[in-house]
């Protein structure tokens, strides 16, 4: 499972990278402004149509892992929850039975 999220963190970050690099290549061209907006919008146009497949599969494996993980965490509350429930009840128990004791 950890090597899936760091292959998922990974390809995340490599599409960040070359976002970046397009923009920052774009932004500082000696070109017009118009001329590097029209750059800009074509390469992330490119790019967006090029790794689409790719993005979508890393955003549905980021989904599932955080479906799994409030799963867990749901999972886990609910447990916490029975035994403190658990816990009070048998302090209860424990009262009631020293009162009558006495």
């Amino acid at each position: 499972m950890s090597n899936e999220k760091s292959s998922i963190g990974f390809g995340l970050g490599l599409i960040a990278g070359v976002v970046s690099g397009i923009v920052a290549g774009v932004l500082l061209a000696p070109d017009s402004g118009e001329k590097s907006r029209e750059k800009l919008k074509s390469a992330v146009c490119d790019l967006a149509e090029k790794h689409s497949p790719s993005i979508q599969d890393a955003k549905k494996k980021a989904f599932e892992s955080i479906d799994l993980l409030r799963y867990k965490l749901e999972k886990q509350y609910k447990k916490f929850n029975n035994m403190l429930k658990s816990n009070k009840m048998r302090k209860a128990k424990e009262l009631e039975s020293s009162e009558y004791k006495l």
